[in-house]
């Protein structure tokens, strides 16, 4: 039996580490080993952290970000396998024995599975990321610059010896944050992918993000989808010199282009709609029409749906961007 390391790794989420210690230590899976890797919080996540012991092998260094945390998990890590868990967001009891059952039947680099959507109190809100699958080798599709569906940070379970080709990243004020970007891309540059369709853990988002677009997270909404273009410089950069693969200069991603289109034309005059649509829509139509990992009918239908966005009654028209961008809005129109 081969073993898994569930890497938590925490800055002031008192409020929610115990939830995402405990679900890491309740896992069914004989051999998984718990590490909490606490980057220099200020509440106190450390007196919750020491309380249990021996349980968990901790950590307490200066804060770095989540980049210098991911670096030194991967360094501590002495199993096969690691899933790196925010410490606000959970796993389901028998989630490492599903995947430790993937890993086992096949060379994986990566390991992935939904997530639902909970919200502060960890109720589940009636949505999940991803809600497209991929399973196989994703290196083609990546050097043509696609980045292929992936649940956040906490859905994905790596072969320590594919995100060691990958890691240590270079901790750069640049380079603080993304740390699951280079791990997720990064990975599937080495070995095949292999996507479990159901729920094995929890995704917290906070309150806004069941009113306007969702892009990681709520807290992200802006910086997100800013730090993209040089993450993939960085990744880039990365495959190049430890593995020379070429990456593209650019990428192409739907979740990043959505971004895009929710801020340039949520609650925007008519005007400006439907100036973007004629004028700077082209990566976000080609991020549909040009989609590998889409259906015919999921495209169709999202270009029917933002088309909308030209609607001239406006609320008409953003709840169609809603819908498009937010996973939680779909839910509050099923109900």
């Amino acid at each position: 039996m081969k073993d898994m390391t569930v890497i938590i790794c925490n800055h002031n989420y008192e409020q929610f580490l115990a939830e995402a210690i405990d679900s890491a230590l309740a896992q069914d899976y004989m051999s998984t080993y718990v590490i909490v890797i606490d980057d220099g919080s200020t509440d106190g996540s450390r007196a919750i952290i020491e309380g249990y012991g021996a349980r968990v092998s901790s950590v307490f260094k200066d804060n770095g970000g989540q980049v210098s945390a991911y670096n030194l998990g991967l360094h501590l890590a002495r199993t096969d396998y690691v899933l790196f868990l925010d410490a606000d967001d959970v796993l389901y009891q028998g989630a490492v024995s599903e995947v430790m059952q993937r890993f086992e039947n096949g060379n994986l680099a990566k390991v992935q599975f939904q997530l639902d959507v909970i919200d502060h109190t960890s109720k589940q809100m009636g949505a999940y990321v991803p809600h497209s699958r991929i399973d196989g080798d994703c290196r083609k599709l990546l050097l043509d610059g696609w980045l292929y569906p992936s649940p956040p940070a906490s859905g994905n379970a790596y072969s320590v010896s594919a995100l060691r080709k990958i890691f240590p990243v270079p901790e750069t004020i640049k380079d603080r944050y993304g740390a699951d970007f280079y791990a997720i891309y990064g990975s599937a540059l080495v070995g095949p992918v292999s996507s479990i369709p159901v729920s094995l853990g929890g995704y917290r988002v906070y309150a806004s993000a069941g009113r306007d677009a969702l892009f990681a997270n709520s807290d992200q909404q802006e910086k997100a989808p800013k730090a993209f273009p040089s993450r993939w410089v960085t990744l880039r950069e990365l495959a190049w010199c430890r593995m020379g693969m070429q990456l593209p200069a650019d990428f192409h991603d739907f979740a990043y282009e959505r971004a895009h289109f929710y801020s340039s034309v949520y609650h925007a005059p008519l005007t400006t709609r439907w100036r973007w649509m004629l004028r700077d829509s082209h990566r976000y139509l080609h991020a549909i029409v040009a989609n590998p990992f889409w259906s015919l009918k999921k495209k169709l239908g999202t270009l029917a749906l933002s088309s909308l966005c030209l609607f001239p009654y406006s609320p008409v028209a953003d709840y169609a961007v809603r819908y498009i961008c937010n996973p939680l809005a779909r839910c509050s129109a099923a109900r």
